[in-house]
């Protein structure tokens, strides 16, 4: 008995394939709402007086200054004191203790820093040359 291959190629191209959505979008769903919900619980257990600075427990060295790249790095100001001098590589060194308690502002696009120290550190303290 020889095999009718036209009729069963006919019958295939009649019935088109029909996929069902709906489990799908149950699926997803699901996972919308775990997200939700985890997501959530993970704020609110973070506490929210954080500044975004990194804690003493943070830091991986005992170095006094810290490298601040700035991409066209020009002008950097420390309480109105041009420190321009020390720019080096477009990045510039700058003091622990003005992260933690003095102000950093970054103007990237004018290649600018403006520093306001701690009081009682001059300008020459605060930033200074990188040394590599």
């Amino acid at each position: 008995m020889p095999l009718d291959t036209k009729r069963y190629k006919n019958r295939l191209r009649r019935n088109k394939a029909q996929v069902n959505l709906v489990p799908l979008i149950d699926v997803i769903f699901t996972i919308l709402i775990f997200l939700m919900v985890t997501s959530s619980f993970q704020a609110a257990t973070q506490t929210s007086t954080t500044s975004g600075k990194p804690e003493v427990s943070q830091t991986s060295g005992t170095s006094e200054y810290y490298l601040i790249p700035v991409a066209g790095l020009k002008n950097v100001t420390v309480n109105g004191v041009d420190m321009s001098q020390d720019i080096k590589n477009g990045a510039i060194a700058v003091h622990t203790d003005v992260i933690d308690e003095g102000e950093i502002v970054i103007k990237s696009k004018e290649g600018a820093i403006i520093i306001t120290t701690p009081t009682g550190m001059s300008p020459e303290e605060a930033v200074t040359t990188p040394s590599s």
